[in-house]
């Protein structure tokens, strides 16, 4: 295993009490803190602070939206965090949600495809120094430069689930970040992506040996997550669209409760890491001998001390 990430901050913790856990992740053996951004914290923030709690963590963002900043913003905010982690961030962005960029923030979701791009191609040239004019397909930027640009650009990865996005990830990004899927997934995914570009995949852990209390955690993850759109279209991609075919009718019929109960026991185990600390760093691993260079644990809570949780389930434990 070259590289072993966990998803900060961990549910219900407060960010500033995260400080002590990070100084201990490099030496448990964690080569990377990766955040995300919906409605809780922002992406940057957990981000900056751990860069101070710990010198030897890769920091990376999982993933910012392409829409809820200006280009510009987005391009200052990266830059900040590449200078004041000396150099050890990654910025992950990706297309998000219509919920999240339309419904929450007011933005306009359209063509997420061509968004993501421009957006690459913007930060690419921004974050190298260069002074950008640009009319890109989805915005237009004029006479933009970067007053502090980093020492070196900091790697760009996108958010991809399917192979257009996956295919331009490995054409023009530095690696794809990829979410919801099982270990025996991860071939059919790397093949789209091709093998220059980096992996990277959330995988949701829940270290309990009641797996009735994890799959029950599960059905109501997965029933809230894969039917939003994209990730309904990245299933049945990967081949489940029939297993997952009752839960969107109940979905689409109003029965939200309904819905997850459809969902078969063989699929929550494929996407819903589960069983004992041991038995999930196994499992984890799978991801790693598949083709995913940096598994990223998302933690997911079983009532235990979350901390504890963390320490167990890394490589060094």
């Amino acid at each position: 295993m070259s590289r072993w990430g966990i998803t900060l901050p961990l549910t219900g913790v407060p960010v500033l009490d995260h400080r002590g856990l990070v100084a201990e992740l490099a030496d448990l053996g964690y080569t990377d803190v990766w955040s995300a951004e919906t409605a809780g914290t922002d992406a940057f923030t957990p981000l900056a602070l751990a860069s101070q709690w710990s010198d030897r963590i890769r920091l990376g963002t999982a993933i910012v939206p392409a829409y809820t900043r200006g280009p510009a913003t987005l391009a200052m905010s990266a830059a900040t965090l590449a200078e004041v982690s000396g150099g050890r961030f990654v910025l992950g962005i990706g297309s998000s949600s219509p919920v999240i960029v339309q419904r929450w923030n007011g933005v306009e979701f359209r063509e997420p495809f061509r968004r993501t791009r421009d957006t690459l191609r913007f930060l690419k040239a921004a974050l190298s120094g260069e002074k950008v004019t640009e009319d890109y397909e989805t915005f237009s930027v004029r006479g933009f430069r970067l007053e502090r640009v980093p020492a070196e650009a900091p790697p760009i990865m996108l958010a991809a689930l399917r192979p257009g996005m996956l295919r331009l990830a490995g054409r023009e990004a530095d690696g794809a970040i990829t979410n919801w899927l099982g270990a025996g997934d991860v071939p059919r995914v790397r093949e789209e992506l091709g093998d220059r570009a980096e992996l990277a995949a959330r995988v949701f852990v829940c270290p309990t040996e009641d797996a009735d209390a994890a799959r029950a955690l599960g059905r109501m993850l997965i029933s809230t997550y894969l039917t939003v759109p994209a990730y309904a279209a990245f299933h049945d991609w990967l081949g489940r669209g029939e297993a997952l075919r009752p839960m969107h009718e109940a979905w689409a019929a109003g029965d939200r409760r309904g819905a997850g109960a459809l969902i078969p026991d063989r699929v929550v185990d494929d996407l819903i890491v589960h069983g004992s600390p041991a038995e999930c760093r196994r499992r984890v691993a799978e991801y790693a001998a598949n083709g995913v260079d940096t598994p990223v644990i998302a933690v997911l809570p079983t009532g235990a001390d979350q901390f504890d949780l963390v320490r167990a389930l890394a490589p060094n434990a």
